[in-house]
């Protein structure tokens, strides 16, 4: 029997995430993880028979419901479905997705907007996080732009109300501002790295230590590929040092996630320039979960970050991302630190998901439970391993080299035609003749002329 999960899709910050409410997964006979996998179409690094989008960034769920405790307006749980493992990651929690809780809970009349402000108080059960989030509705915020996303949207102002050790219980898990990580790979060495949590645990790395010290930063995302098997080692040994894992195989693809800082040029307009990966890969942008633990990290001197700035930030901190700049603040509200920033987000359809039972018995639909592996690495499949420029020059040029003896071949008919600018093929058309072997008997088909 087909089952109906509806859900609405929503653009949050720098990602797209399926929002549901919690009673629409409650699908019988299967797991959440389960309806998840399923509707998302995971394992399957193209997730072709589902809704994910095939990144890290886009399989994401947002699952919501009205929280009966005073004072909190939504209970919020962040999924971040696995591409081409059968696995539901539940650890931790997701800045950017958040944004789309506030508009949310306004379409759904679980909170109502005064004198053109909205103001929802929420709790992320990964992580027992409170958040805070506000709308302005007067038309000053409809049309924010934020780095990464080329489109205004209603701007929301996130802000987590003291966030230091939401996962851990300590703001430095290992009790120091700086660590020394042992790493084991190829040769063992020894790293510096901030170990914070904040928002999300982060392990903090300088460009020296990264091996991108003296790459233009604007080449980060390409020239570290090569480094990702190496930037994994150190996120994993900080996993066990922070006491998130307790030994580097079992450390969870999501946290603690890495942070790779270096001193910006001050005439920029910055105060750091931070690249982050998030599930073996570059980030786009900036997981705002690790925003938060960066803003807290500059105002301690011993850290990592502090050391490549020039004074202590005042109430901003600028960060030059991938995408842009994105500028974090900290103040307090009511007596309590809060740390946030503003993202955007929008509704980008309204849907009725579906999944069939993926095995028959005896001609009927049965529930097939997908074997689920447990936490631990070393039961899951290896990540691919990242094209590496020297693979990817290589291919080119091959392909360069067939292209050319093709074309001395052919002659102009493997000349490509004159196209628009957008790519559009605006030459005259080709006639191609194809010639069909005689067949002495008709082949039987449907009979289209039939009226159902």
């Amino acid at each position: 029997m087909k089952q109906a999960v509806t859900a609405t899709w929503m653009r949050g910050g720098t990602s797209k995430c399926w929002v549901f409410e919690k009673s629409a997964l409650q699908v019988p006979g299967y797991t959440t993880d389960e309806v998840l996998l399923r509707l998302f179409g995971s394992p399957d690094s193209r997730q072709i028979d589902g809704v994910g989008g095939g990144s890290s960034t886009t399989s994401k769920a947002v699952i919501l419901e009205p929280s009966q405790e005073p004072g909190i307006d939504v209970e919020y749980t962040f999924a971040e479905v696995g591409i081409d493992q059968a696995v539901v990651d539940w650890g931790s929690n997701c800045g950017n997705c958040s944004a789309v809780i506030a508009p949310y809970a306004l379409k759904r009349g679980w909170v109502q907007a005064k004198d053109q402000f909205v103001t929802v108080h929420i709790r992320n059960t990964n992580t027992g996080q409170l958040l805070v989030e506000q709308m302005n509705l007067d038309g000053s915020e409809s049309s924010a732009l934020i780095p990464g996303v080329p489109l205004t949207a209603q701007g929301v102002e996130i802000g987590f109300l003291d966030p230091a050790g939401a996962t851990t219980g300590k703001l430095f898990p290992d009790r120091n501002e700086t660590s020394t990580l042992s790493i084991h790979g190829d040769t063992s060495e020894q790293v510096q790295a901030t170990l914070i949590d904040a928002g999300a645990p982060i392990v903090i790395i300088d460009a020296q230590s990264a091996r991108l010290e003296g790459i233009e930063f604007s080449h980060w995302l390409t020239e570290s590929l090569d480094e990702m098997p190496r930037l994994d080692r150190i996120r994993r040994a900080g996993a066990v040092a922070m006491g998130l894992a307790d030994s580097p195989a079992q450390a969870e693809r999501a946290i603690p996630k890495l942070a790779i800082v270096q001193a910006a040029d001050t005439q920029n307009h910055n105060d750091l320039l931070v690249m982050m990966l998030s599930m073996g890969a570059p980030h786009p942008a900036l997981a705002i979960t690790g925003s938060i633990g960066l803003t807290l990290a500059a105002q301690h001197q011993g850290t990592v970050l502090a050391k490549l700035l020039k004074q202590t930030p005042g109430e901003f901190l600028k960060l030059q991302t991938p995408a842009g700049q994105i500028t974090t603040w900290q103040r307090q509200i009511d007596g309590t630190m809060v740390v946030g920033t503003t993202r955007t987000a929008r509704v980008l359809a309204e849907s009725t998901l579906s999944f069939d039972p993926i095995s028959t018995e005896h001609g009927e639909p049965t529930v097939t439970h997908l074997e689920l592996p447990d936490a631990s690495e070393d039961q899951l499949l290896p990540d691919p391993e990242p094209h590496r420029r020297r693979t990817v020059f290589a291919s080119v040029t091959a392909f360069a080299v067939l292209g050319l003896g093709a074309t001395l071949v052919g002659g102009g008919l493997l000349n490509p035609p004159a196209t628009t600018a957008d790519g559009d093929y605006s030459g005259k058309p080709l006639r191609w003749s194809f010639h069909w072997p005689k067949v002495e008997a008709p082949i039987p088909g449907p009979d289209l002329s039939a009226k159902n």
